[in-house]
């Protein structure tokens, strides 16, 4: 019979700390301005909930979604142009 034990070190060998490593806090801090336009664009929807829209917020809408689009374009670019494995 094979004993459980003996596993167990190996499945439990590096406890989760609960916080995110490096190479996540990098990929957060450059998905950042996309993550902010987002919110923006959040914030301009919310305020017309309770009541009709105005010019104004159709305005305010319609930048904070061009926003997001140029902020998805120059991520997607960005994305495009880092090189993997060690190539320059």
């Amino acid at each position: 019979m094979l004993s459980i034990a003996a596993l167990q070190a190996v499945v439990t060998a590096t406890p989760f700390d609960g916080e995110p490593s490096d190479a996540e806090l990098d990929a957060i801090e450059t998905e950042m301005p996309l993550i902010l336009a987002e919110v923006d664009l959040l914030d301009a929807q919310i305020m017309t909930l309770d009541r009709p829209a105005t010019v104004l917020d159709e305005r305010r809408i319609r930048r904070a979604r061009n926003r997001v689009m140029a902020a998805r374009r120059d991520l997607t670019n960005r994305a495009g142009t880092v090189q993997s494995g060690g190539a320059a």
